[in-house]
């Protein structure tokens, strides 16, 4: 008889940075890249934001793939991407990732004055679906998260996270965007509303991408709102 079992091993993980951690630092950003992608370029698209006072962290997924077949039995010419999850057995999946995305905050954050840094959850697509789920089972507290291309995922209870409902909500999608459609925004909108959860709604002109004029807003709204508390007090704390 066949019994499936679970056993926690330990695993390296790989992130990207853009800018210096460092006392200076008072806007920190981490971000999550879609499926397929990777992170170092996923970083790349946050230069528009980029400036001294601001740290964008950029994990990559720990489950890599071929994104195209093999050529003459050799994936040697093969692009590379990075997937967050599947369905497999994904109890222990998401339990690796609060995992993961826990550790690294922690990390990133002993490297800046923490009483004074204000911070953004960024997740794209398949990585949106991941920052909802790393905040609904963390203790990390956040002051901003950015769902951008996607809706809030099924199994997620945003009324019982308290980390998502201490935090802004903004959902940020472009008007040709196939997979977070205008109806899909406003059915999750409605969502987090019942929840008690209120959200700000972005939409640019595009598709299901990144947009610099966006991004620059966002990065202005923070620095705007600068003046309120941290997210992270000084001391111990679809697929």
């Amino acid at each position: 008889m066949v019994h499936e079992h679970h056993l926690t091993v330990s695993r390296t993980a790989r992130f990207y940075t853009l800018g210096e951690p460092g006392p200076a630092v008072r806007d920190v950003w981490i971000v999550c890249h879609g499926y397929g992608q990777m992170a170092a370029s996923f970083v790349r698209r946050f230069v528009p934001v980029a400036a001294p006072e601001r740290l964008v962290v950029a994990p990559e997924a720990l489950a890599r793939f071929y994104l195209d077949r093999a050529h003459g039995g050799s994936h040697a010419a093969s692009a590379v991407g990075a997937s967050w999850m599947t369905r497999e057995d994904r109890a222990a999946e998401i339990a690796d990732q609060v995992a993961y995305l826990d550790a690294l905050s922690e990390t990133i954050l002993s490297q800046v004055d923490r009483a004074h840094v204000r911070t953004t959850a960024l997740g794209f697509s398949q990585g949106a679906a991941t920052v909802w789920r790393w905040l609904a089972h963390s203790a990390v507290r956040v002051d901003r998260v950015i769902c951008w291309g996607a809706v809030v995922p099924d199994d997620v209870r945003v009324q019982d996270a308290r980390s998502l409902r201490q935090a802004s909500i903004c959902l940020v999608t472009g008007n040709a965007d196939e997979f977070a459609t205008a109806e899909r925004l406003a059915h999750a909108s409605a969502q987090l509303a019942a929840a008690g959860v209120p959200s700000e709604q972005i939409t640019f002109e595009g598709g299901h991408r990144l947009d610099d004029a966006t991004l620059r807003h966002l990065a202005g709204a923070l620095t705007a709102a600068a003046t309120g508390p941290p997210a992270f007090p000084a001391g111990p704390g679809d697929p």
